[in-house]
């Protein structure tokens, strides 16, 4: 089994120009069990970017940022952070989880969630001093969750709920944002708010990949999008990818509700 190729002093090896890359997938293939849950999936995202991955229930998207972060190991491929193989670089990227993973009765303040995005910097002594406890405020200020930051975390909203998740990304100052499905299950102005925060993470040159469920907002929320069902359909711009044939291709007779007109070609 092989996860990553390397040459002998442990350099990865860089077909192409995949070293330019924040994030780039050659052959990955997953399994559970004795069905594939992605097959020989090749991806290349842009950095500075927002990247959609669509595609049906049970399509692996999911699976594709497990397999980044090491959650689930590979039967075979290799997975790259900036050229080089994602288990060195696993610092570098942060991961908002699907709302409905995680176990709100676990007894914990809003800022200590926040605060578990500074786990490198605390160490295991957990040592919080003044200047950790203003950059975790400072993320709950920039998703509108300042004043809450007291509350447990299992009496929040849904909504108020992700925001603080997103909150504890940011603490990260990662380069590299992976969000499962970050607005299932919330309300709109909770949508709106992290949108407007993964678009001002875009626009200072991070990298921005979720997973995501809704064709009808992928135009007016993402640069590109990345099609998959088990195998690849698609990558690229949403102008270039997100057409009705690729969408057709992805989806079958299982498509959902079409974006509006204009919005796939």
């Amino acid at each position: 089994m092989s996860i990553e190729l390397a040459t002998d002093d442990g350099q990865a090896v860089l077909p192409g120009d995949l070293s330019q890359s924040p994030l780039a997938i050659r052959g990955l293939t997953v399994s559970y069990g004795d069905k594939p849950a992605v097959f020989s999936v090749d991806a290349t995202f842009q950095p500075g970017a927002m990247t959609a991955i669509v595609g049906p229930n049970g399509a692996g998207k999911s699976t594709i940022l497990k397999s980044v972060l090491g959650i689930v190991r590979p039967l075979s491929g290799q997975i790259l952070i900036h050229g080089k193989p994602a288990a060195r670089q696993i610092h570098l990227v942060a991961y908002v989880p699907q709302r409905a993973s995680v176990d709100w009765d676990f007894p914990a303040r809003v800022i200590d969630v926040v605060l578990m995005g500074l786990s490198r910097e605390l160490g295991l002594l957990r040592r919080v001093r003044r200047t950790h406890l203003d950059r975790a405020m400072a993320c709950l200020a920039r998703v509108g969750m300042e004043r809450f930051a007291d509350r447990q975390i299992g009496q929040l909203s849904g909504g108020q709920q992700q925001r603080v998740f997103l909150a504890r990304a940011l603490a990260q100052d990662a380069q590299i944002y992976l969000l499962d499905e970050p607005f299932a299950g919330v309300d709109a102005a909770t949508e709106a708010a992290i949108i407007d925060v993964l678009k001002s993470l875009r626009d200072e040159g991070r990298t921005v990949i979720a997973v995501h469920h809704d064709l009808s907002t992928v135009s007016a929320y993402f640069d590109h999008v990345f099609l998959i069902n088990t195998t690849r359909i698609a990558e690229g711009t949403v102008a270039q990818a997100f057409t009705s044939e690729n969408l057709h291709a992805a989806y079958g007779g299982r498509l959902p509700a079409m974006p509006a007109a204009g919005q796939a070609g």
